[in-house]
């Protein structure tokens, strides 16, 4: 059970991607659903056996490298955190794949659940990474997965490098810990954290700059704040793979990642420190700009941007459960809302403007029920999913005590009011008001088929309950038992109980907090439509700065894009072409030339031949001469 969740995803890609082509469609389609719910069933029987059971085990599977002394094996570790990470990756990718099409588009699927399989079941850093570039290619091959488009191609290379850059201090956080554990096993590193806890590196403690490049690197897979950018350009990819990237995978790699070394991290408050500002900055950033997007996918892309934050901040403060639970709830109702937003695109026959929607849910009612479920769950309004983790994950903030968790309390509040505003106006926007598309498309309107709505009914179901029924085992009074030590109990960090005993306005005030955005997106789009509009041309600058998501890609093309194109330009004409190209061409030639003239000579006429065998022969004769005169 427990390598067959892993491994099932593998088989279906397999399937599919190798004899798509032979065994046709559905075939193909059969067959990668199959496997998935194969390694559904394995991935929450798992759950069941390590989570629930505290039961943690580890399986080898081979020996993954062997270059001199260094050795590293394929295992699959089982504890609490990976039990977690499989059952849902591997719940919410069956569903997604339940709700797709396309025998290649499936085998791009399962081999991105497998790679993530892989990550959050590795049994060391080495293994962890092969899984972490594994996501960064299928996500590369799913987002431009409608290669015709010129900006899905554009979309897919900017997600690959700007993730090999977060993946460039990866590679030295992984290098620089082997230097100093001597090993890139978890379970050395972790039974030695104290050992090493005074090691530095270039007159630094070591786990501070082991603990910062390792974040650096989440910060490219969980797009915070600087290396985010290849977000909402993802959107460019079908829906399924949208809610695959910001529900169960890929975005969540770095939050993972920052769990599983949380033994180290908890020896780094300047790396945590770090880790809880950047967090805090992004929730908040990512939230002003959804505030005013107008396609519904990159809405919703952005307010994944803002979760990861929180999830990130509550990492920071020592609430690594918090981070891991707030990820588990999320990956229900953002999986939810992405598919809910791919059936409104399918109802509008492709369109995704929210500005030329509208009047619809009358068409679409049970889309329109489920995303509302979502947003609900999103903004954190009790007692759906989002609301537990969410408030949770604040109280954390709060009960740190600490100037970035005050920073990071003020920052997650703030979010909170712009995500419920912003996911109101999404709905009103997209289901009320007066038709905005034109004749032909509203007559076109219809409800998704039952394989699209399927998954998104037990979507719905785990966005209403997951919240309640888990939360005493994440981070209720049961939270030590139920992790058993696959996330760092801290004992010199008391957050977790100190989160349940702030004073009583902390758990109350997202709620408060939540309910305005929804009331002011009410005011603005329902009861006075008018004012939006003339707030964006009162505040021109500010929207235009919002709109344009604070310029991070003109910021980005001025500095990077636009010299580096200017040097591999001269580079190629100048270097490559002249210099490198230049000379085995000029060698050539110059003997293509010498050839010419040889050819001259060869004239065919006898005469000349025995002229030229007679100068030779004088010219020899000569030289003997002369050398033995001398």
């Amino acid at each position: 059970m427990l390598v067959g969740a892993v491994f099932f995803p593998l088989l279906g890609a397999s399937i599919a991607g190798l004899f798509g082509r032979w065994i046709g469609d559905r075939a193909a389609q059969a067959a990668t659903i199959i496997c998935m719910v194969l390694a559904a069933i394995c991935g929450l029987t798992a759950f069941w056996q390590v989570a629930l059971g505290h039961a943690p085990t580890t399986i080898d599977i081979v020996t993954f490298l062997d270059v001199g002394g260094f050795e590293v094996n394929w295992a699959l570790r089982y504890d609490t955190l990976s039990a977690v990470m499989v059952g849902m990756v591997t719940l919410i990718s069956t569903l997604i794949h339940i709700y797709s099409v396309g025998p290649r588009f499936f085998a791009y699927l399962s081999l991105f659940t497998f790679m993530m399989l892989m990550l959050v079941t590795a049994d060391n850093l080495v293994q962890l990474f092969f899984g972490w570039e594994g996501v960064g290619l299928a996500s590369y091959l799913l987002i431009g997965f409608w290669y015709e488009k010129e900006s899905a191609c554009a979309a897919a290379m900017k997600a690959f490098i700007v993730n090999r850059v977060g993946d460039l201090f990866f590679m030295l956080g992984l290098a620089l810990t082997f230097w100093t554990f001597g090993s890139v096993e978890f379970s050395a590193i972790f039974g030695s954290v104290a050992q090493h806890r005074d090691a530095t590196f270039a007159g630094m403690p070591a786990y501070e700059v082991i603990c910062v490049l390792l974040f650096l690197g989440a910060c490219g897979k969980s797009a915070q704040l600087g290396l985010h950018t290849w977000l909402p350009d993802a959107m460019e990819g079908p829906t399924p793979v949208s809610a695959l990237i910001h529900a169960a995978t890929m975005v969540t790699a770095g939050v993972f990642l920052v769990a599983r070394m949380s033994p180290v991290f908890e020896y780094a408050p300047t790396a945590l420190a770090v880790v809880t500002v950047v967090g805090a900055s992004t929730a908040l950033f990512a939230a002003t700009i959804g505030c005013v997007q107008n396609d519904i996918k990159r809405i919703i892309a952005y307010s994944t941007c803002s979760q990861l934050g929180y999830m990130f901040f509550a990492a920071g403060v020592g609430a690594y459960q918090g981070a891991v639970f707030h990820l588990f709830t999320h990956a229900f109702f953002k999986a939810l809302l992405f598919l809910g937003a791919g059936s409104v695109i399918h109802a509008m026959s492709n369109e995704q403007d929210i500005r030329k929607m509208g009047g619809i849910w009358r068409k679409i009612p049970m889309t329109y029920a489920v995303m509302w479920i979502g947003s609900l769950a999103l903004a954190g309004v009790p007692y759906f999913a989002g609301y537990y983790s969410k408030d949770f994950v604040l109280e954390a903030a709060y009960a740190a005590g600490t100037g970035v968790g005050m920073y990071a309390f003020a920052a997650g509040m703030i979010a909170a009011f712009l995500t419920a505003f912003y996911s109101w106006r999404l709905i009103i926007l997209t289901f009320h008001g007066a038709p905005r598309a034109d004749h032909h498309t509203m007559e076109h309107v219809h409800e998704s088929p039952i394989s699209m709505l399927a998954p998104l009914t037990v979507l719905a179901v785990g966005a209403i309950t997951v919240g309640a029924v888990f939360k005493d085992n994440f981070v209720g009074h049961h939270w030590e038992q139920f992790w058993n030590g696959a996330i760092v109990n801290a004992p010199h960090n008391h957050i977790m109980d100190a989160a349940h005993h702030v004073p009583s306005w902390v758990p109350l005030a997202p709620t408060v907090v939540g309910l305005s955005g929804i009331a002011l997106a009410y005011i603005l789009y329902v009861l006075a439509p008018s004012i939006p509009g003339k707030l964006a041309a009162t505040f021109g600058g500010l929207y235009r700065f919002l709109l344009n998501k604070w310029y991070f890609d003109e910021l980005y093309d001025a500095i990077f894009v636009r010299p580096t194109r200017a040097l591999a330009r001269v580079l190629w004409q100048k270097v490559d072409a002249g210099v490198i190209d230049g000379v085995p061409n000029g060698a050539a030639a110059l003997a293509s030339d010498v050839a010419q003239g040889a050819v001259r000579l060869q004239t065919g006429r006898v005469a000349n031949y025995a002229f030229t065998m007679i100068v030779g022969l004088a010219v020899f004769v000569t030289l003997l001469a002369f050398g033995a005169a001398r």
